[in-house]
């Protein structure tokens, strides 16, 4: 049985089919990981999010900050960005069972027995595992209830970006959700700064990547991410980014997990230029 984590596809279908090609999976006993962003800017997102769900139990996803603004879109919340590419997703005869599918997503999985973890961004230095697994769960369980409509249209925004457990409501939940999908860097005190994107070298000298934090919490975890393309494959203090980008004409790239790990990548045609 192998395991493999797949980047960040952004609707990139046909790269999807070719780097699975190369997997040569067995699904009969063969496991798929995506971390996120499995939609939205590349040219097929309902092929991709219809492909990912015919294969079942063989494929693990988490919510990436895409899904989060397809569902704020598709209940209202926001109006679509002209790079949005889930109309054909929103038109489809079986919208709404597409729509609970993605919202049924966790934002964090972890496998025990093979000892990695899973999310699309980051965490903050101050959460330990337990801390992450039990925010992610009072996440979904917002997500996944009768109370999703309140949150998706108190979600964005980049306030409070310091944790302190007595944070309650709409800005607990914003706090955790941009910790789980937008995070990339933060000061020495672990306060969140999600306004720079770029590569580390070319980043403010008072933020460091969330990865390295003094006292980072998770420090001894292993952690798979995505999200930051302008990262690349990247590999430090227990946590490999498979973001690779394709959307912007890299590559999309999948891990076998193991050790040592495996890298095995495609070529993407997609050229979209950032926003």
């Amino acid at each position: 049985m192998a395991t493999y984590v797949v980047g960040d596809v952004q609707g990139c279908y046909d790269p999807l089919r070719r780097l699975l090609d190369k997997l040569n999976l067995d699904f009969t006993q063969d496991q798929l990981w995506f971390a996120g962003d499995l939609i939205n800017r590349g040219p097929k997102s309902l092929e991709t999010l219809q492909f990912i769900i015919s294969l079942g139990n063989n494929a693990r996803s988490v919510l990436g900050n895409h899904e989060c603004h397809f569902l704020a879109t598709a209940r209202g919340y926001k109006k679509p960005h002209r790079s949005d590419t889930f109309s054909a997703i929103l038109a489809a005869d079986n919208a709404e069972e597409l729509i609970q599918w993605v919202r049924s997503r966790p934002f964090f999985y972890n496998d025990k027995k093979l000892g990695y973890s899973m999310l699309h961004a980051g965490v903050p230095p101050q959460w330990s595992m337990s801390d992450v697994k039990k925010y992610a769960a009072e996440l979904e369980h917002v997500f996944q209830g009768d109370h999703l409509d309140d949150f998706l249209a108190n979600m964005y925004g980049s306030e409070p970006s310091l944790w302190t457990p007595e944070l309650s409501g709409n800005e607990r939940l914003r706090f955790i959700i941009n910790c789980f999908t937008r995070l990339r860097y933060c000061d020495l005190d672990g306060r969140l700064n999600l306004n720079v994107k770029g590569e580390p070298k070319a980043q403010d000298k008072n933020l460091i990547p969330w990865f390295k934090a003094p006292n980072r919490q998770t420090i001894n975890k292993k952690i798979i991410f995505g999200h930051w393309s302008t990262l690349g494959l990247h590999q430090e203090n227990n946590t490999i980014c498979v973001d690779t980008g394709c959307l912007w004409g890299g590559q999309l790239t999948a891990i076998k997990l193991g050790e040592p790990e495996q890298f095995i990548s495609t070529d993407c045609e997609c050229t979209l230029e950032p926003f």
